[in-house]
């Protein structure tokens, strides 16, 4: 299932809960923000988080919008931000964006489903679509993303800490893994000498909670430079016509000048 079109891409998240599309991101910016990740480690003193879920030899760091332009390119890819909102659709929200480095040693992570604490029956619609933009080459040796295809369409989550078959979800840098947020998966172990390293961007329905606070955690100054694309996807929107809005209006007029403001109103009610 390494695929290209975005129509083969939704279907086949439709079908096995997930795809790889291959050779999707140029490897100028893989170069560019791997070497900014590596920098940011150093600055940030990022350490493994010491816990059987972020891991004991995993280095993650979280919220990058709010660590440069860089990181803008990320939630608006235009190969695969139109297979997320397929799967979703187009009120869909970043969730949360975050380095994962999985360093030499590291144990596999445990296997879960990315929707495992919503309070919802199984299966359900999607609620949740993640990516795994790979920086590095992605084996079963350094710890490539472990799968069970079909999952997503379990009746329930796996239990935590549970051994399950699963197989790599192998791709060489600059391919991206999507897949349903029911999906069961997990990171693998790595046994080699070098480190495995992706940008985990989770997006999330647009009436569902993001798992990170992207209006508190990325300043307003830096929000308001943002494409109005990515002010959307962080949340400064409206969905529906009616989730989201501040008396009526969109959340997204809190970051323009006063003579930017809309002189419309978002609001669904007021459309019939």
């Amino acid at each position: 299932m390494h695929l290209v079109s975005t129509e083969d891409a939704i279907s086949e998240i439709a079908k096995h809960g997930y795809c790889i599309i291959e050779n999707a991101i140029d490897l100028n910016l893989i170069d560019a923000l791997h070497d900014d990740l590596m920098r940011l480690e150093t600055a940030l003193d990022v350490q493994p988080a010491l816990n059987s879920f972020e891991g004991n030899a995993t280095l993650r760091i979280y919220n990058l919008l709010a660590y440069g332009a860089l990181y803008e390119q990320i939630p608006l890819h235009q190969q695969i931000l139109p297979v997320v909102e397929g799967v979703l659709d187009r009120g869909c929200l970043v969730s949360t964006l975050s380095s994962i480095s999985i360093l030499p040693n590291e144990a596999a992570q445990p296997i879960h489903a990315d929707d495992q604490l919503m309070p919802l029956s199984k299966p359900h619609a999607p609620t949740v679509c993640n990516t795994m933009w790979a920086l590095t080459d992605f084996t079963e040796a350094n710890g490539a993303t472990r799968i069970i295809a079909g999952s997503h369409l379990a009746d329930s989550s796996p239990n935590y800490g549970q051994h399950y078959e699963s197989i790599p979800a192998e791709m060489n840098r600059g391919s991206v893994l999507i897949w349903h947020g029911s999906l069961w998966h997990g990171g693998g172990a790595n046994r080699t000498r070098e480190r495995r390293v992706g940008i985990a961007m989770n997006y999330c329905a647009g009436w569902v909670r993001q798992q990170e606070n992207q209006q508190l955690g990325i300043p307003r100054e830096i929000a308001a430079r943002f494409a109005p694309r990515l002010q959307e996807l962080c949340g400064y929107s409206v969905y529906n016509g009616l989730i989201g809005h501040i008396n009526k209006r969109s959340p997204a007029e809190m970051l323009q000048s006063p003579n930017e403001l809309s002189t419309t109103s978002p609001i669904v009610w007021d459309k019939i």
